[in-house]
Protein backbone atom coordinates (compact mmCIF):
# COMPACT_ATOMS: atom_id res chain seq x y z
CA UNK A 1 0.00 0.00 0.00
CA UNK A 2 1.73 3.39 -0.79
CA UNK A 3 0.17 6.71 0.54
CA UNK A 4 0.50 10.00 -0.80
CA UNK A 5 -0.59 13.20 1.75
CA UNK A 6 -0.97 16.20 0.18
CA UNK A 7 -2.63 19.93 0.73
CA UNK A 8 -0.42 21.19 3.22
CA UNK A 9 0.61 24.97 2.74
CA UNK A 10 0.29 29.00 4.61
CA UNK A 11 -2.79 29.28 5.96
CA UNK A 12 -3.17 32.56 8.46
CA UNK A 13 -4.62 31.71 11.77
CA UNK A 14 -8.65 31.08 11.94
CA UNK A 15 -8.84 29.67 8.13
CA UNK A 16 -9.23 26.19 6.69
CA UNK A 17 -7.28 23.70 5.06
CA UNK A 18 -8.10 20.28 3.21
CA UNK A 19 -5.49 17.75 3.35
CA UNK A 20 -5.55 14.63 0.92
CA UNK A 21 -4.36 10.72 1.22
CA UNK A 22 -4.22 9.09 -2.00
CA UNK A 23 -4.31 5.12 -1.21
CA UNK A 24 -3.02 3.15 -4.16
CA UNK A 25 -1.13 -0.16 -5.15
CA UNK A 26 -3.73 -2.45 -2.48
CA UNK A 27 -6.47 -0.66 -1.84
CA UNK A 28 -8.17 -3.66 -0.78
CA UNK A 29 -5.36 -4.55 1.76
CA UNK A 30 -6.35 -2.08 4.39
CA UNK A 31 -9.34 -1.46 7.01
CA UNK A 32 -8.49 1.70 8.30
CA UNK A 33 -6.60 5.14 7.26
CA UNK A 34 -5.36 7.48 9.96
CA UNK A 35 -3.88 11.01 10.36
CA UNK A 36 -1.17 12.02 12.52
CA UNK A 37 0.74 14.97 13.11
CA UNK A 38 4.21 15.02 14.57
CA UNK A 39 6.07 18.72 16.06
CA UNK A 40 9.65 19.00 15.71
CA UNK A 41 10.64 17.22 18.99
CA UNK A 42 7.38 15.79 20.19
CA UNK A 43 5.73 12.11 19.54
CA UNK A 44 3.71 11.83 16.51
CA UNK A 45 0.09 12.22 17.71
CA UNK A 46 -2.97 10.79 16.03
CA UNK A 47 -5.96 13.48 14.65
CA UNK A 48 -8.34 11.44 13.09
CA UNK A 49 -9.06 7.79 11.63
CA UNK A 50 -12.00 6.29 9.29
CA UNK A 51 -12.37 2.48 8.53
CA UNK A 52 -13.00 1.34 5.12
CA UNK A 53 -16.40 1.52 4.93
CA UNK A 54 -16.61 4.97 6.14
CA UNK A 55 -18.74 3.65 9.17
CA UNK A 56 -16.38 3.97 12.21
CA UNK A 57 -14.95 7.45 12.70
CA UNK A 58 -12.50 8.82 15.35
CA UNK A 59 -10.80 12.06 16.39
CA UNK A 60 -8.42 12.93 18.65
CA UNK A 61 -6.23 16.00 20.61
CA UNK A 62 -6.26 19.37 20.08
CA UNK A 63 -7.91 19.27 16.81
CA UNK A 64 -10.56 17.34 17.89
CA UNK A 65 -14.28 19.69 16.94
CA UNK A 66 -12.45 21.02 14.32
CA UNK A 67 -11.89 18.96 11.91
CA UNK A 68 -13.76 16.38 9.90
CA UNK A 69 -12.10 13.37 8.08
CA UNK A 70 -14.33 11.75 4.77
CA UNK A 71 -13.37 9.80 2.11
CA UNK A 72 -14.62 8.87 -1.51
CA UNK A 73 -16.80 6.33 -2.50
CA UNK A 74 -13.94 4.39 -4.53
CA UNK A 75 -11.83 4.33 -1.48
CA UNK A 76 -8.67 5.82 -3.23
CA UNK A 77 -8.54 9.32 -1.29
CA UNK A 78 -9.27 10.35 2.40
CA UNK A 79 -9.48 13.54 3.08
CA UNK A 80 -9.17 15.58 6.57
CA UNK A 81 -10.28 19.19 6.47
CA UNK A 82 -9.24 21.37 9.74
CA UNK A 83 -11.36 24.93 10.91
CA UNK A 84 -10.36 27.27 13.08
CA UNK A 85 -6.65 26.27 12.35
CA UNK A 86 -4.55 27.60 15.29
CA UNK A 87 0.03 28.83 15.25
CA UNK A 88 -0.29 25.88 17.26
CA UNK A 89 -1.83 23.37 14.43
CA UNK A 90 1.77 23.67 12.76
CA UNK A 91 3.41 20.73 11.83
CA UNK A 92 3.91 17.89 9.02
CA UNK A 93 0.62 15.59 8.91
CA UNK A 94 1.07 12.60 7.81
CA UNK A 95 -1.73 9.35 6.59
CA UNK A 96 -1.14 6.18 7.11
CA UNK A 97 -3.06 2.73 6.38
CA UNK A 98 -3.35 -0.57 9.26
CA UNK A 99 -4.87 -3.86 8.36
CA UNK A 100 -7.01 -3.72 11.36
CA UNK A 101 -9.70 -1.49 12.23
CA UNK A 102 -9.85 2.12 13.21
CA UNK A 103 -7.38 3.07 16.16
CA UNK A 104 -5.67 6.54 16.95
CA UNK A 105 -2.50 5.18 17.65
CA UNK A 106 0.73 5.39 15.45
CA UNK A 107 2.60 2.10 16.67
CA UNK A 108 -0.61 0.10 15.16
CA UNK A 109 0.06 1.39 11.62
CA UNK A 110 1.90 -0.17 9.32
CA UNK A 111 2.29 2.07 5.70
CA UNK A 112 3.01 5.69 5.60
CA UNK A 113 2.61 8.49 3.37
CA UNK A 114 5.87 11.02 2.80
CA UNK A 115 3.64 14.01 4.85
CA UNK A 116 2.79 17.38 4.12
CA UNK A 117 3.49 20.39 6.00
CA UNK A 118 0.60 22.90 7.62
CA UNK A 119 1.62 26.20 8.65
CA UNK A 120 -0.55 28.73 10.31
CA UNK A 121 0.77 32.04 10.25
CA UNK A 122 -0.35 35.63 9.58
Amino acid sequence: VQLQASGGGLVQPGGSLTLSCAVSGGELNYNAIGWFRQAPGKEREGVSCISRDGRKIMYEGSVKGRCTISRDNAKTTVSLQINSLKPEDTTVYYCAARLAGVLPTPNSYSYWGQGTLVTVSS
